[in-house]
This record gives structure tokens, C-alpha cells and sequence, in this order.
């Protein structure tokens, strides 16, 4: 029988952002197999698990944006209960709240309670690679009947940097890269010695 080597300690939460189609999901996963001490949660689905497994387009449609929002904001409050070891892979609204008028403005309360306990990377890419990615699948509701979605990822941008305690550049780098390099840099802020 073998044994399995020892991993670092998570001693943090991560936590993954970026536009939708950016590559979150799967950065996470491969993260959570490369070290089994992270515990791997998706927003969305948290979100659909307390609205009784409605799809995120009929959450939006019964309740609107405002009302996802709300959702998401709740859920990260059910999330920010770890201090340590959850990997969240959020949605690529989550820096957004919607104001009275209905615009999307940045998420202090949102960011706050992921950085209370955890360490945010920012997966940055192109908005047309993440157009391409996204377009026309049914489980990705219209973000805005007001602007584009090159619009909105331009608006979202500063938010995901002011946010972020890590940017990584995606375009070049596959996703094997991607999950080491930010699996490096967890561990060395961390303060944790590689394996």
C-alpha cells in the first residue's frame, strides 16, 4: 500500500475571481486535487442549494439581479464562517452590488467578507475570449439590458483588481500554469514551504 506524502497546511482561504468563463472552476478544482486539505466551494451553487436548486437563470428571473445579488451576499456570510482551508470559487459578479437605479457598483461588503479570512486572485482575461467562452449558454443569464458585456467586464475590471490580492495575466498560460503559479503564491504568502 502506498502512503501519501504529507501536504502544507491551509492555514487561509482562497478565494478565485474573475468574469464568468475566466477558468475559475476548473483552476479550483485542479487546486483542490493538488492539495486535499482545501475544502472546495462554488458560490453559484451555494446559491442555488439555499433557492431549493433553482438554475441561476430562473433565480434571476423570479427575483432579479438585485435579488441574486442579495442571495450571493448572504451566502458569502454563511462562507466567511471558515477561517481557513475553504477554497471558493466565485461567481463573476461578485465584486458588483446593484445600486437604486439598478447599475452595478462595487461590492465593499462583498470584498470584505472574502478577505476577512482568505487571500483573492483575480483570473484576468481578455473580455472577448470570455464573450466567446459564454455566449449562448442558457445557464448564464444576460448580465444587463443597458450595456454590453464588453461593457460590463471593462466596468468590472478595477473592481477585480482592487479586490485581489493576486492578478494573474491568463492569456498565455495554460491551466496547469495557472493552478501553480497561484498555488505557489498561496504557499509563499501563506508562509508555508512547498512540498
Amino acid at each position: 500500500m502506498s502512503v501519501r506524502e504529507p501536504q502544507p497546511e491551509i492555514t487561509r482561504n482562497l478565494v478565485l475571481m474573475g468574469g464568468r468563463g475566466s477558468g475559475k472552476s476548473s483552476i479550483s478544482r485542479r487546486l483542490a486535487r493538488l492539495n486535499r486539505g482545501f475544502m472546495l466551494f462554488s458560490l453559484d451553487d451555494l446559491i442555488r442549494y439555499e433557492a431549493e436548486g433553482r438554475s441561476i437563470p430562473e433565480i434571476v428571473d423570479a427575483e432579479g439581479w438585485i435579488g441574486f445579488r442579495e442571495r450571493e451576499y448572504a451566502a458569502l456570510q454563511k462562507l466567511s464562517a471558515f477561517d481557513q482551508g475553504a477554497l471558493i470559487d466565485c461567481g463573476g459578479g461578485v465584486v458588483v452590488d446593484l445600486d437604486d437605479s439598478g447599475e452595478e457598483v462595487y461590492s465593499q461588503r462583498k470584498v470584505e467578507l472574502l478577505r476577512e479570512h482568505g487571500l483573492v486572485v483575480y483570473l484576468n482575461r481578455d473580455p472577448s475570449y470570455l464573450f466567446k467562452r459564454t455566449s449562448g449558454d442558457p445557464n448564464r443569464p444576460l448580465l444587463s439590458g443597458k450595456k454590453s458585456f464588453h461593457e460590463l467586464m471593462n466596468q468590472r475590471h478595477p473592481w477585480y483588481r482592487e479586490a485581489a490580492d493576486f492578478e494573474v495575466e491568463c492569456a498565455d498560460l495554460t491551466k496547469d500554469e495557472i493552478t501553480n503559479l497561484i498555488l505557489a503564491w498561496f504557499y509563499d504568502r501563506t508562509g508555508v514551504s512547498e512540498p
